[in-house]
């Protein structure tokens, strides 16, 4: 089968990979979509150390029945995988499992291929009312999701969201829904057209400092979605004494901070990753988030090294790879 890998030659298309060995419980899946996210492309750039098929947002159909699942079932996918043995998966948190893989990112192999496999307790059922191009983005969104199970954000308060990339579009299309007062800093073209599109309010930093409309220390809650030092010291200046800063990207570099601020000031600091898939299904399938304007291109899996350097481009929005 074809497959995009990451290995000591690069990254490339082979056209000879063998076809996924099944695990206990495991379901094979044919790829109907798949999308490049920051991760990604953070990967092939050494995070994790990872080599093998990247990839993992998708949307996929099962090739065989499997228990009460049908083959043709359209399917989403948790991207982690535990080992159901220690102590954090016996508690229902195999997301931090001692042993995780991960899809794509930790010792298993992705989605950018013409098929995949998970655990079929990592599936989830997409519904006819949701289309390929949409269901794609249940990852990312379940993702943006997390961000309410992690800070019960309130309708009254006052949040502001720092860099509006693939991920933090997504977030600040969940932010809205409850309220809140949103404030969304951007910098590029694309997302502050969709923001406006959207009745969200942004600054452009490509034109103005977010000083010049937002009071220094006077945000309840700042997601920094920008995996920078210069998020996080914004997110810091901006975020009022007692208030809540919660971490939605990784770090490419470890930012160099005033921890003391977070000690004085009595900060709350809180990492945030994967979530909730099955109100992410219930969102796409109301229609309740935009995610058709977030796709900037769809490739065929033939050309995924050119979708990649796509992708990679600043500025751009989620490209996609149809197998």
């Amino acid at each position: 089968m074809r497959a995009l890998r990451l290995d000591g030659d690069g990254l490339r298309l082979v056209h000879d990979e063998p076809e996924p060995l099944l695990e206990v419980n495991d379901a094979r899946m044919k790829v109907r979509l798949a999308g490049i996210c920051q991760t990604d492309l953070e990967v092939v750039r050494g995070y994790k150390g990872f080599q093998g098929i990247l990839g993992h947002e998708f949307v996929a159909e099962l090739v065989e029945d499997t228990g009460a699942w049908h083959a043709g079932q359209r399917v989403v996918g948790e991207i982690n995988i535990g080992c159901s043995q220690c102590d954090l998966c016996r508690t229902g948190v195999a997301s931090q499992c001692h042993q995780r893989r991960a899809l794509g990112i930790v010792d298993y192999p992705g989605a950018f291929a013409d098929y995949m496999r998970l655990p079929i307790h990592n599936l989830h059922a997409v519904s006819d009312s949701i289309s390929d191009e949409a269901a794609v983005f249940t990852e990312p969104l379940a993702a943006a999701l997390q961000i309410l199970e992690c800070v019960p954000i309130q309708p009254s308060q006052r949040v502001v969201l720092i860099g509006a990339g693939k991920l933090g579009l997504l977030c600040a299309q969940v932010l809205k829904q409850i309220g809140c007062e949103l404030i969304v800093l951007a910098r590029q073209a694309r997302s502050l057209a969709c923001l406006s599109a959207w009745g969200i309010e942004a600054v452009d930093l490509s034109k103005v400092a977010w000083e010049t409309r937002i009071a220094p220390a006077s945000a309840d809650v700042v997601v920094d979605c920008t995996g920078n030092a210069e998020g996080f010291a914004a997110a810091l200046d901006i975020v009022r004494p007692r208030g809540t800063i919660l971490l939605k990207s990784t770090y490419a570099d470890v930012p160099v901070a005033n921890l003391t601020r977070i000690v004085v000031d009595e900060l709350r600091v809180i990492g945030s990753r994967c979530g909730p898939f099955a109100p992410a299904l219930r969102l796409l399938a109301s229609g309740a988030v935009d995610v058709r304007t977030m796709t900037e291109r769809i490739y065929p899996l033939d050309e995924a090294e050119t979708a990649f350097d796509h992708a990679a481009g600043r500025g751009v929005l989620k490209v996609l790879l149809r197998p």
